[in-house]
């Protein structure tokens, strides 16, 4: 067969080619077979995988839209719920606060019913009038509690009383729904869960009362006795003695139920409507300071009520801006080394004049992100619309506190002003200043007025009381009545009170008694109740630490009590009562007698029946981990506690140790050198503050030692620094070395248990947790490092580094600021451990401590604190501010300096960091 021939395509046709290819034919072509089509591989399968992914995606996509269905009903159903619960907490934690500001400052002062008694002679003492209604109360109580043993021998007297301690001293429910308790329940009698609070205890009333005696030869027994009392929910009570002295008079000339009423009237009239609600922390910095004009930017709406004008107590203008700025002359001494930067600096003010200023201030303007800023010069720098000045100028001599820290005592000083929430504004001008002063005259207390008779009493509150602290008390009268020469101490010897054996301190006995709960009696034969009242008031201070430490004192304070109610408050654990009566001494019904005519401290005998302990621990039950103590809680079954006999007390004497430089006696030694050196009451309130915190933070130790875990302060932990992990910070109480560590958890082993054992260990635990959610600085325990810049000779460069970043990234705000300065008082020197940073080898614990420093002087407060470092720390801080204020300038190629041979004037014992601008 042959082959057919190629068709000849159509080029080879076109170009005539006529070359011969061989053909096929039209049977062979139509013979020829084809390669099958594989319809499955090419169509079907790619069909059905894409049917099933379709199927997978559609499955996917459902489940997915359930989920999101699920949770989207979930989220909208439970919503609502979240939202209301979450809103109502936070109200019902903004009223509570605001309801603890009003009860600690006294933002309402409405008084409960006041009384008032007569003596006769036939009935006795007599309730006659109370006023606007009654107390609900036992009348024959109330008449002999206003009445105290022997006021018929004291021309006038002074009785302080509680009432809502104890069911029977208890007032009404009528009048108590017209005043209810800030923090008690509703008034409606239910607690927010619907259940009945009938039981819950009523907010404490605290009552004042006088009693006169007038001689009168026409009465019988020649004269006649009256006394009248105020009752309010305010511990200040002091402040109502002359309206009440006055009142009294008024009811000897014409007796009759009007008196009760004008004084009624007259004392809820009394406008504290401005005075300032201070937190905890700024109560705590105004307890510690001495200055006058603390915190008197909180006064900015009661000077400008005052003073008439709006514009004057806060005059803003540039002119009184800039006098502010300007120091006065320094309450030591003059630093020699400023003297020729301060004549320079007078110069250059007198030359450039106010006009330069203004330019070079509006100048920094555009580049401080629109900050009030000057120009920077060897002795002022400008951060935050202030400036601090170092040395003193002409012509501001002027002696006396002014307002926002412009002068105070001649003291040098850096000046800022603030508004009334407390940041920085332009400060008052001196005229200002002074006029706000003149009329506030000091800032510790609310001056306000009470007419009564036409009469105009001026009255200070207190802004910087605590609840524990009720009327006006006195450590050191305490202290100096059982520290004295004739103060002695007698009875058995017990590991509650005696921390020091037979050398223990009388008033430490007494703050040990105070923790441990004992039963506590201040007597007073022939003496007038008012101090005995004020003896009671004191201890009650003591083991609170002012109020600011524990609570729980008050609560179970008789600062007057007599035989009337002897069966009511004796059933009190703990009590601590003042009495006038001997027959108290006799009853033996106490633990620890105090007498404040002698200076005498009486344990019981039977104080070892009462209270059995566990023999003193010795050093071979002590084993450490840094220190694990056999504890007395766990030493021994309850058979085997209770193992004391009469004669524990002498058999114990001898093994007690006794050492005369331990710890609580040199901290009495100090608190009698300091009062016998004039220190003031402030000061002596701040030791004992201190002292109970102390033994709080020491308490905590003692439990994470002996049980593992604490939850009445912060673990006890070193400054850690490992390769591969995380810097930490230490925490808890810290000393000098372990040793002492361990000889102090020793000798406080057994107050600690028996503090334990007590209702205020518990109110402390649950203040202990709700300070570590509401402290402003939050994370770590800043008592500790401060304790370790004061304290610790050798401190690396890491743990120092790493407590000023912690400090300046935790103090942003006022209140942290406030929280700070708080522990950082001026009797430890104030800013002093922290002013140690500008002279540190490490260039980033300098920057850390400048911008400490720069946030600190943001506020007035601040600023007052810097005033009272040195001038070589602050001429220290405001140089190298200054400098790095130079370069942060420079960088931006906006900075008006002055020529270098002008900042070549700067000291030789200033750093090339310090005085360069890069």
């Amino acid at each position: 067969m042959s082959t057919p021939p190629s068709p000849i395509s159509p080029t080879q046709a076109h170009t005539g080619e006529c070359s011969a290819t061989p053909k096929r034919s039209v049977s062979e072509i139509i013979a020829e077979t084809f390669p099958a089509f594989d319809h499955r591989t090419a169509i079907v399968e790619p069909f059905d995988e894409e049917s099933k992914r379709d199927a997978e995606f559609l499955q996917k996509v459902n489940t997915m839209l359930l989920e999101v269905m699920l949770e989207f009903h979930a989220w909208s159903t439970s919503r609502p719920t979240y939202e209301s619960d979450r809103t109502a907490d936070a109200l019902e934690k903004e009223v509570k606060a605001v309801m603890e500001l009003e009860r600690e400052q006294g933002m309402s002062l409405q008084l409960p019913p006041m009384s008032l008694i007569d003596f006769d002679i036939d009935r006795g003492a007599q309730l006659t009038y109370q006023f606007p209604q009654p107390l609900g109360t036992d009348e024959g109580l109330l008449a002999n509690l206003m009445l105290p043993d022997g006021a018929e021998k004291q021309p006038e007297d002074w009785t302080i009383f509680f009432l809502n301690q104890t069911p029977f001293n208890t007032i009404s429910p009528i009048l108590a729904l017209e005043f209810p308790d800030v923090n008690g329940p509703p008034v409606d009698g239910s607690d927010r869960d619907g259940n009945d609070a009938d039981d819950e205890p009523q907010e404490l009333l605290y009552v004042l009362n006088l009693v006169r005696t007038k001689l009168d030869k026409t009465a019988r027994r020649g004269a006649v006795v009256k006394a009248m009392a105020i009752c309010t929910r305010h511990p200040f009570i002091q402040i109502f003695k002359p309206v009440l002295l006055m009142a009294l008079d008024d009811y000897f000339t014409n007796p009759s139920q009007d008196c009760l009423s004008r004084l009624f009237d007259a004392v809820n009239c009394m406008d504290i409507s401005m005075a300032p609600a201070l937190s905890r922390y700024e109560k705590l910095i105004m307890r510690t300071s001495e200055r006058k004009d603390v915190f008197v930017e909180k006064f900015d709406d009661y000077l400008q009520e005052i003073i008439g004008d709006p514009g004057t107590a806060t005059q803003h203008n540039v002119n009184s801006t800039r006098q502010a700025h300007r120091t006065s002359a320094s309450y030591d001494s003059n630093a020699s080394f400023e003297e020729g930067i301060l004549m320079r600096a007078r110069e250059d003010k007198e030359n450039d004049g106010m006009r330069g200023r203004d330019l070079n201030r509006s100048d920094s303007l555009k580049v401080a992100q629109n900050r009030n800023q000057y120009s920077p010069s060897e002795t002022s720098f400008s951060l935050d619309g202030s400036a601090v000045w170092v040395g003193n100028e002409s012509g501001l001599d002027q002696v006396g506190g002014t307002t926002n820290g412009a002068t105070y005592r001649d003291r040098a000083s850096t000046d800022a002003s603030s508004s009334s929430h407390g940041r920085n504004e332009p400060a008052p001008g001196s005229t200002a200043a002074g006029v706000a002063m003149s009329i506030l005259k000091d800032s510790h207390f609310f001056p306000t007025t009470v007419d009564f008779n036409d009469h105009h009493l001026p009255i200070k509150i207190p802004l910087s009381t605590f609840p524990e602290e009720v009327g006006d008390y006195s450590l050191i009268q305490l202290v100096q009545t059982f520290s004295g020469p004739t103060a002695s101490s007698l009875g058995p010897l017990h590991p509650h009170l005696h921390t020091n054996g037979a050398l223990t301190p009388p008033i430490i006995v007494l703050f040990n008694a105070l923790v441990t709960g004992k039963r506590i009696i201040f007597m007073g034969h022939h003496r007038p109740a008012g101090q005995v009242s004020s003896y009671v008031l004191s201890a009650c201070a003591l083991g609170s630490g002012c109020g600011i430490v524990l609570r729980g004192f008050i609560k179970r304070a008789f600062p007057y009590a007599n035989l009337t109610n002897r069966e009511e408050w004796e059933s009190i654990s703990g009590y601590i009562a003042g009495v006038t009566n001997p027959i108290f001494e006799a009853s033996g019904s106490w633990d620890l007698l105090c007498d404040v005519g002698t200076g005498r401290m009486v344990v019981s005998k039977n104080i070892h029946l009462d209270y059995p302990t566990n023999p003193i621990l010795t050093s071979s039950q002590l084993v450490m981990r840094t220190g694990t103590l056999k504890a007395e809680a766990s030493a021994g079954s309850e058979e085997d506690i209770v193992r004391a006999s009469k004669d524990a007390g002498n058999s114990q004497r001898a093994e007690f140790s006794s050492k005369a430089d331990s710890s609580d006696n040199l901290f009495m030694e100090d608190i009698l050198s300091a009062i016998s050196s004039h220190f003031g009451e402030a000061h002596v309130r701040a030791r004992f503050t201190e002292y109970a915190g102390r033994f709080v933070r020491l308490a905590a130790r003692y439990e994470e030692d002996t049980m593992g875990s604490t939850m009445i302060g912060y673990p006890s932990a070193t400054y850690s620094e490992r390769p591969g992990e995380p810097r930490r910070l230490g925490s808890g109480i810290d000393f000098v070395d372990e040793g002492m560590c361990m000889r102090e958890i020793a000798v406080n082993a057994s107050r600690i248990e028996a503090w334990r054992r007590t209702e205020s260990y518990t109110l402390f635990q649950i203040d202990f947790r709700q300070t570590l959610i509401t402290d402003p600085m939050q994370g770590f325990d800043v008592v500790h490092q401060l304790w370790r810049l004061r304290h610790t000779k050798k401190i690396s460069d890491g743990e120092a580094e790493l407590i000023m970043r912690s400090l300046a990234e935790n103090v942003q705000d006022y209140d942290q600021v406030t929280q700070l300065l708080s522990l950082m008082p001026p009797h430890h020197n104030g800013l002093l451990p922290l002013s140690y940073g500008l002279f540190h080898q490490n260039e980033i614990v300098r920057e850390l401590t400048i911008d400490i420093f720069n946030e600190l002087r943001t506020y007035p407060i601040g600023v007052q604190f810097l005033q009272g470092l040195n001038h070589f720390q602050r001429y220290a801080y405001v140089r190298q501010a200054h400098a790095r204020e130079a370069r942060l300038l420079k960088d931006q190629n906006t900075l008006i300096i002055p020529p270098v041979p002008h900042m070549s004037r700067t000291p030789s014992n200033i750093s090339d960091y310090s005085a360069g601008g890069g």
